[in-house]
């Protein structure tokens, strides 16, 4: 069931009346609140402005607008210098180029001198859709929780983006801010609680301990909630955890539901391979080893395609989570 203290939606699972709207369109209106209340902070683009979301942010303070056009390594050393000067910089482009293209200047001039610049990969994941496997970024998690000081959040929802924003704003390190482009569900509100490095428990079994717990991030995580859900009038007892903050981990999160579930699946729209779900997996290979599950693009590169196709082709649909949630049960 819908973990009450979560506050989230009463129509969580009416897709004929549960609002959609693009997570990159929550980063545009809590960039706008963040330069509210910070005149430190300051938006630049590498010539996607209304693609990002920042168009917003010009209209609202143009004086605190930069353009660098298509030129993402320097989009990282402009902002880094912004940064070294007392700023607080959001840099913005899609994540195939940001961090994709320019990881190397992000790595030397803001991650190696933590300064405060906010890395902002907008149309990240498959759910592009037709722009094709050039323009996916199935990679970007990888990249950007290895470097140290960097803190990477994967917000799932319009609302939950505006919060990671506004936190990033303040968090006084390099954060990365990964974004999709796609219209979603709109399922928390603006009582939903968020933290950085909190993991929030979303759904929770009626009585006793989970058969199963799902670990999920980004959009993928109202995937998760309605596997679950489906799972549960199956008879199968699950908790889902929103995990939006991806560096730093929520540990002791993490550990509880290893030991009350006993096995886990991660969900996230992202190579398989050193993204949330093997960041989980480190954790508790160490802390407390269970049989684990991994929904997300295994070694591939995208395609164009539908948005809501890719995702079911890709395995990473709530049949997909559904069938991960039965095999792992089976392994412990």
């Amino acid at each position: 069931m819908i973990k009450k203290e979560a506050n989230l939606k009463e129509d969580i699972f009416n897709m004929d009346t549960l609002e959609s709207a693009p997570i990159r369109d929550g980063f545009g209106h809590g960039l706008v609140e963040a330069g509210e209340k910070d005149g430190r902070v300051l938006a630049l683009c590498a010539d996607l402005m209304e693609s990002t979301r920042t168009h917003w942010f010009y209209e609202k303070f143009p004086e605190r607008y930069i353009e660098l056009g298509v030129a993402e390594q320097n989009l990282a050393t402009v902002a880094s210098g912004l940064a070294n000067y007392g700023k607080v910089p959001f840099m913005t482009s899609y994540a195939a180029f940001n961090p994709g293209r320019n990881n190397e200047q992000i790595r030397t001039t803001i991650s190696l001198n933590n300064v405060p610049v906010k890395v902002v990969g907008s149309h990240a994941g498959v759910s592009v859709g037709p722009d094709g496997a050039t323009h996916q970024a199935l990679e970007d998690i990888a990249l950007m929780r290895v470097q140290p000081n960097m803190v990477v959040l994967v917000p799932c929802d319009e609302e939950e983006a505006r919060k990671a924003t506004l936190a990033a704003a303040e968090t006084g390190t390099p954060v990365y801010l990964r974004l999709a482009r796609e219209k979603t569900p709109k399922f928390t509100t603006a009582e939903t609680p968020f933290e950085v490095g909190k993991a929030q428990l979303f759904f929770e079994p009626e009585g006793g301990d989970p058969d199963v717990g799902i670990i999920a991030s980004g959009s993928l995580v109202h995937n998760a909630l309605v596997a679950a859900s489906t799972l549960e009038n199956e008879g199968v007892k699950v908790s889902v955890l929103n995990l939006a903050t991806v560096k730093p981990l929520d540990k002791r999160a993490l550990v509880s539901l290893a030991k009350t579930a006993g096995a886990i699946v991660t969900v996230e729209e992202h190579q398989i391979a050193g993204g949330m779900g093997s960041a989980v997996a480190e954790v508790l290979a160490s802390e407390y080893p269970v049989p684990m599950e991994f929904i997300g693009v295994d070694d591939q590169y995208g395609q164009s395609g539908a948005p809501d196709e890719l995702i079911s082709h890709y395995g990473m649909d709530a049949p997909h989570i559904i069938e991960a949630a039965k095999r792992v049960i089976a392994r412990k």
